[in-house]
C-alpha cells in the first residue's frame, strides 16, 4: 500500500473541485463507498470523510451465516472494510423471516476491501493505494469532469401504500398495542418509480445539498446504488467503547429563529415523543448489554434536540464497554437492527412489521458504514435514503414513524411526508 499526503495548495484545482472529480472517477469503478459528515457538529462526531474504491470483487461472505462469516473475516485482519448490513439479517439474529417483495436486490451482507482510499480534511487529502501509482490515480481524477448536483425531472413517484391504507394500518397497530402485543412499532411505507433512467451521483449530490447530515453516504455496488442522507448513528466502536444514538422524535424547522426555538421546545416537552424515545433507549440499553460488561451500559445524553435542514430530532446517546470475550461481530449482532426502526418489544415488533408492511426493507433501516483495520467501526441507520437498481430501472425510498397508543393516524402520515420532503424535492415532487 502506497500513500501520500496531498496539500490543497499543491492541487491545480480547488479542494472542493478535486473532491467532486474524485467522486465522479469513483462512480466509474465497480465498487465505491463515500462517507460524508458534512462538517456537522455531532456528539461523538459523524462519519470520517472517506472515499473508498475497488475494481475487485467484494468479499465472499456467507449470506446464510452472515455474522459468523463476518467474524471469521475480521479474525483474518483484512484491513479497512466498507459496506453494509441489510435489515433482513434480523432473520439470523432471531427466528424471523422476510416474505415481502424486494424490488432492488441488494444482498443482505456486503463488504469490500478498497484498493484506493482518499481521506479528506480541511487542508488536503490523504491518498493511499494498492492498485495503481498515486500519480496515475491523481491524473485520472484530474482528467474527470466534475459532476454538478442535479435533481431529476419528470419522475412518476408512486406510493406503495395509499394514505387511506396507511392510516388504517396505524389504527390496526394501535389495536395490537391495546392487546399487549407491542407497545411501540415503527411502521414504514415505500415510494417508488419504475422505468427510471437517472444519474445516481448527481442525484446524491443534490440530496446532500438539500439535506446535509453527519452520516451521509453514497454506495455503488455494480448496477445498484444507495444515496443516503441519514442523520442517525446505529453503532460506533472506539476501542472497547460502543456508542449508539437512536432517534425518536421529529418536528419541522421554524421559518425564523424564534419559531425554530419554540418548535424545538415543543418537541423537547412532547409527552408522546418523550415516551417513544425512552422506550427505544431502554431497548438499546438491553441490546448493548448483550456484548458489554455488566454495569458499563449507561445513557450519556437523554432527549438531546438537534437541528437538521428540514427537521429537528430528539436523539439520545447510550454507551457501554465491550466485554473482553466479545468482539465487533458480537456487538453488531447483539444490537442489530436499530431499535428505533423496529419498536418494542423488539422481536414482536419485527414480526408485526413483516405482517403489516408491503415491501421488504432490504437495505432500508439496515446499517451502512465501515470497519477500520483496528476493528473499530461506524455505521449509520439507512434512512432518508434512495436506492436505485440501474439494471431494472427501479427507484425506491421508504419512510416511517413510530406508532404508540397515543398516535394520531393523520399526524403520523404527516410526519412520514415531512421525512420524505428532501427526497421528494430532489426528485421533482
Amino acid at each position: 500500500m502506497f500513500s501520500a499526503i496531498i496539500e490543497a495548495a499543491d492541487l491545480p484545482i480547488t479542494l472542493e473541485e478535486f473532491r467532486l472529480r474524485a467522486l465522479a472517477w469513483a462512480a466509474q469503478q465497480k465498487l465505491a463507498a463515500y462517507y460524508n459528515p458534512n462538517r456537522i457538529a455531532y456528539p461523538h462526531n459523524g462519519f470520517i470523510h472517506l472515499l473508498a474504491v475497488s475494481n475487485r470483487m467484494p468479499l465472499d461472505l456467507n449470506q446464510a451465516d452472515a455474522f459468523d462469516s463476518l467474524r471469521n473475516t475480521l479474525a483474518a485482519e483484512p484491513g479497512l472494510l466498507c459496506g453494509y448490513l441489510g435489515y433482513d439479517l434480523k432473520n439470523q439474529t432471531e427466528k424471523l423471516s422476510s416474505r415481502n417483495p424486494d424490488h432492488i436486490g441488494f444482498p443482505d451482507l456486503f463488504f469490500f476491501q478498497p484498493e484506493v482510499k482518499l481521506y479528506f480534511n480541511e487542508s488536503g487529502i490523504n491518498l493511499s493505494t494498492s492498485a495503481q501509482s498515486i500519480a496515475g490515480i491523481l491524473k485520472a481524477i484530474l482528467a474527470t469532469a466534475a459532476p454538478a448536483p442535479s435533481a431529476s425531472e419528470s419522475i412518476n413517484i408512486q406510493q406503495r401504500v395509499s394514505p387511506e391504507k396507511y392510516k388504517a394500518t396505524v389504527s390496526r397497530i394501535k389495536n395490537h398495542i391495546l392487546e399487549g402485543d407491542v407497545y411501540e412499532l415503527n411502521y414504514c411505507m415505500e415510494f417508488f418509480a419504475e422505468q427510471v433512467q437517472l444519474a445516481p451521483l448527481p442525484l446524491y449530490l443534490a440530496l446532500n445539498e438539500a439535506s446535509p447530515t453527519p452520516f451521509s453516504g453514497f454506495l455503488k455496488y455494480g448496477d445498484k446504488y444507495l444515496m443516503c442522507a441519514s442523520p442517525e448513528r446505529f453503532l460506533k466502536k472506539e476501542g472497547a467503547k460502543l456508542i449508539s444514538q437512536p432517534i425518536k422524535g421529529t418536528i419541522r424547522r421554524g421559518e425564523t429563529p424564534e419559531e425554530d426555538a419554540r418548535l424545538q421546545h415543543q418537541l423537547r416537552h412532547d409527552e408522546k415523543e418523550l415516551a417513544e424515545n425512552m422506550m427505544i433507549v431502554d431497548l438499546v440499553r438491553n441490546d448493548l448489554s448483550r456484548s458489554c460488561a455488566t454495569g458499563t451500559v449507561h445513557v450519556e445524553e437523554m432527549f438531546g434536540i438537534y437541528g437538521f435542514r428540514q427537521v429537528s430530532q430528539m436523539i439520545s446517546t447510550i454507551v457501554g464497554q465491550l466485554r473482553p470475550d466479545k468482539n465487533l461481530a458480537d456487538a453488531l449482532a447483539g444490537a442489530f437492527p436499530m431499535g428505533s426502526m423496529t419498536g418494542a418489544p423488539k422481536i414482536s415488533a419485527m414480526q408485526l412489521i413483516e405482517e403489516l408492511e408491503d415491501t421488504k426493507r432490504g437495505l432500508y433501516s439496515g446499517a451502512f458504514g465501515y470497519i477500520t483495520p483496528e476493528q473499530d467501526c461506524d455505521f449509520n441507520v439507512v434512512i432518508r435514503s434512495m436506492q436505485y437498481n440501474a439494471h431494472t430501472s427501479y427507484l425506491s425510498f421508504m419512510v416511517g414513524s413510530a406508532i404508540t397508543s397515543d398516535s394520531d393516524p393523520e399526524q403520523e402520515y404527516a410526519e412520514c411526508l415531512l421525512k420524505a420532503e428532501a427526497i421528494l424535492k430532489v426528485l421533482g415532487g
